[in-house]
């Protein structure tokens, strides 16, 4: 199949055209990344010529370059840097505006369109100066900020694309003749019978009518193991088909599936959560308002005082431009975009900045097992011979042996050990299947065979003492080897629990968290790695929707939570979460619909993250105080309210005290490498 096709097979999955706009918003987003940095270059290129021309600068500097109608090209150079560079701001207004939420683009189009309008009508007429240059340099910074912000978060969630790509793009289907014809996924019907050949993905849910085959469905459903399935058992569309053929009658297609269910789960959960405004957003906001008020204010009282009408007006238009410090607009993006790539060099891959910056609200973590606080593969944890003239590493290669035929999980952990162990693996033949009960095949002629307690008991044969002890772990699965009706050892195998894990814990826990597991897999299983690793809690059995409700609930109660999973069963979970964190050694769903992806599935990574997370956030903090700060000594000043002292501070020193707060801005944000080790 290729990729064209598949890709073609995206666009019209679930008949559904939500996916498609998704599509187009993630090219939208990476548009919009271009259409900043051409703005941005394009701006700096005219604004060269703007400064040379501006007579603030050439005051400041002792150097002078006049000619015939020099103010008219200063207007015209400067009015295609508003219209042309200013336009994202203007639009940005116009939305935050409308959504009652003014913030950073509000502050900016507020002191480009004062600086602008008032300029250009002193160029015509009105007494007083003009502000081009810092229109010019103002609208210059704030895009490169945005430019290098957007750059830094390019995390345009791809969630439904990649959940739409579980799906096979075709299937085959049974002919009244009986024959197979491959067909289109969306052509499919109720009750069509379909055949599933080993190793494929199952193209909708189904119910079993023939033949028998282990499906693994840890990937939608967060069980480890794959399940059996045989006549009248339920598939689910998205699972993969392990070793046998099924032939399977389609139940449900399309948006009845349960993928889809998920899939609009996941959907409606982002766009509650895009809603959210960052800290930048609110801090500009205040801004806003602060230079409105204080510009308002400036006039009215220097009329009140007599001044003269263009007097009063100029100083009203410094103290709004001056209030929308060049810094601000670095401020965050610069922090944004040093945390962004420093934690990528570390394996954190940050695609929500709001969800990071509020890492320091945690009170609570989901994580889920399989695959996070476990490695998601069976080990083999014991084994022990019974028989004297069998040495333990020999039943580990007599296991292989007749294991190395089969494609189940268990048989691969016995592989592993074999292979681990460095041993001689014997020839076998006669290879088969004891349909649910184990295998069995001829090593050195003789009929060896290996299966569960269900077998034993079955047969009448005595459990060798120890196989399930009283201090067995009960995350185990123990099987047994069997030669003419005595065993002749046994192999016990678990998901085995990952050795950061139990750091981890008690690094959020001292953080004051809560750690509590969701999973799919059975109680004794969940009890056993709970007790294990001292979780603050734990959930077992739970279903796609159980996770999300958990959540919910949690947040219901004001917890402020954050779930960590690997699988397509978390999606929905980590879009409803506060932060989503996706352990990079599962779907690819799951990292989309995430708002931070782990690359290595290292739970230490998640505390290390959350911790990191409080540090940027403190930074952000620092950087606004200091971009503020410039603003809080510059309004009063060029408001005029040490005029009486004869100072008023003039535009040139305004514009060295805001270079000088941008400075130190970013310096301040370089620092922060140091808080992730």
């Amino acid at each position: 199949m290729n990729h064209q096709h598949h890709h073609e097979h995206k666009e019209h999955n679930h008949d559904n055209h939500k996916d498609h706009e998704h599509h187009d918003h993630h090219d939208h987003h990476a548009h919009m990344i271009e259409d900043f940095k051409k703005r941005f270059w394009i701006s700096l290129i005219i604004t060269i010529p703007i400064v040379f021309i501006s007579p603030m600068i050439q005051n400041l500097f002792g150097f002078s370059i006049e000619f015939t109608g020099d103010k008219y090209v200063l207007f015209g150079l400067s009015t295609v840097i508003f219209i042309y560079g200013g336009m994202p701001f203007l639009k940005g207004l116009k939305d935050e505006i409308s959504d009652k939420q003014p913030g950073m683009m509000t502050l900016i189009a507020l002191a480009i369109a004062v600086a602008y309008f008032y300029s250009s009508a002193v160029v015509f007429g009105l007494s007083g100066k003009v502000f081009f240059w810092e229109l010019a340099s103002l609208i210059d910074i704030m895009l490169l900020g945005h430019w290098i912000e957007m750059k830094s978060v390019m995390g345009a969630s791809n969630a439904l694309e990649e959940l739409a790509k579980l799906m096979p793009s075709t299937a085959l289907r049974f002919t009244s003749e009986n024959e197979t014809e491959e067909v289109e996924i969306t052509d499919l019907k109720q009750n069509d019978v379909i055949l599933i050949k080993p190793g494929a993905k199952i193209p909708a849910d189904g119910i079993v009518k023939d033949g028998q085959s282990h499906v693994n469905e840890s990937m939608l459903t967060g069980e480890s193991k794959p399940v059996a399935k045989s006549d009248g058992d339920e598939v689910i569309g998205g699972s993969v088909n392990d070793n046998g053929s099924l032939k399977v009658e389609v139940q449900k297609t399309g948006d009845d599936s349960y993928l889809s269910k998920v899939v609009n789960m996941v959907r409606e959960s982002q766009q509650k959560k895009s809603k959210t405004q960052n800290f930048a957003d609110k801090a500009a906001g205040w801004l806003f308002y602060l230079a409105l008020g204080a510009g308002i204010i400036t006039l009215i009282v220097w009329l009140a005082i007599g001044k003269p009408f263009d007097y009063s007006l100029e100083r009203m238009v410094t103290v709004m431009i001056i209030s929308c410090p060049h810094a601000l607009g670095l401020a965050i993006p610069l922090v944004a975009a040093i945390s962004t790539s420093h934690s990528a060099k570390h394996g954190l891959l940050i695609r929500n900045r709001t969800a990071f910056e509020n890492a320091r609200k945690l009170s609570v973590i989901i994580f889920d097992k399989t695959g996070t606080l476990t490695k998601g593969e069976f080990g083999v944890t014991r084994f022990k011979s019974v028989d004297e003239k069998l040495s333990d590493d020999e039943l580990i290669a007599l296991a292989a042996s007749i294991e190395s035929h089969s494609e189940h999980p268990i048989a691969s952990g016995i592989l592993k050990k074999a292979e681990s162990l460095d041993l001689t693996i014997p020839n076998s033949s006669d290879f088969e299947n004891i349909t649910g009960k184990g295998v069995q095949a001829k090593v050195d002629g003789q009929s060896t065979i290996i299966a569960g307690p269900g077998y034993l008991s079955e047969q009448g044969i005595e459990e060798p003492e120890g196989s399930f002890g009283s201090d067995h772990d009960e995350a185990e699965t123990v099987i047994y080897v069997i030669r003419e009706k005595s065993v002749l050892g046994y192999i016990a195998l678990a998901d085995e629990i990952r050795p950061e894990s139990a750091d981890a814990v008690k690094t959020l826990q001292d953080d004051g968290i809560k750690v509590i597991m969701a999973t799919g897999d059975n109680e004794e299983v969940a009890k056993a790695v709970s007790d294990k690793l001292q979780l603050d809690g734990y959930h077992a059995g739970v279903s796609p929707e159980d996770k999300s409700s958990i959540i919910k609930e949690l947040q219901d109660k004001g917890e402020f939570v954050a779930m960590t999973g690997d699988g397509v069963n978390d999606a929905p979970a980590l879009a409803q979460a506060d932060i989503g964190i996706a352990v990079g050694s599962g779907t690819d769903v799951a990292a989309e619909t995430a708002d931070i992806v782990l690359v290595n599935s290292n739970p230490e990574d998640i505390a290390s993250l959350i911790l990191f997370g409080e540090a940027t956030h403190k930074k952000m903090v620092q950087n606004l105080f200091w971009a503020a700060g410039y603003n809080i000594v510059a309004v009063p000043l060029a408001a005029g309210v040490l005029a009486w002292a004869g100072i008023v501070l003039s535009p040139a020193v305004g514009a060295v005290l805001m270079s000088l707060s941008t400075v130190i801005v970013a310096i301040n944000a370089q620092l922060l490498k140091r808080s992730l080790r």
